[in-house]
């Protein structure tokens, strides 16, 4: 499913589903009670963030009897990471190459204010990785 970067930043723009997206990412499957438990909000309130995830195209769910695991969808969690490529800081539009005519006093400035925050991510990136193993 691919949609328009401001519905994915309006799902995204509320903490709790990106908690847990970040559950199903690191954790795998769970229930709706198993991701209360964790996030430490009611099951109402996780299934009503569910429901906006799996209708985004974010989630997915399957019936094993009595219980609904949930799961992340990789392939929209793709989706929403190559349009944040397209709109992403440097002006590169995905490329990963910064526009030469950019190269000027500013554009070098900009360029080194995105070195920073691509160190500060890497920084976080990297202490999640401690944190999973």
């Amino acid at each position: 499913m691919r949609f328009m970067p401001s519905e994915m930043f309006k799902v995204l723009g509320v903490e709790t589903r990106v908690r847990i997206i970040n559950l199903l990412k690191s954790k795998g499957p769970l229930g709706a009670k198993n991701i209360a438990e964790l996030v430490g909000i009611t099951p109402a309130a996780v299934s009503q963030h569910l429901k906006i995830l799996r209708q985004a195209g974010m989630v997915r769910s399957e019936r094993k009897g009595y219980w609904i695991p949930y799961s992340i969808d990789e392939e929209a969690l793709e989706n929403c990471r190559q349009a944040l490529s397209e709109i992403c800081t440097c002006g590169c539009r995905g490329t990963g190459k910064f526009r030469e005519k950019n190269l000027n006093e500013s554009g070098l400035e900009s360029l080194k204010k995105y070195e920073k925050e691509l160190r500060n991510e890497l920084k976080i990136v990297r202490e999640r990785i401690k944190e999973i193993r």
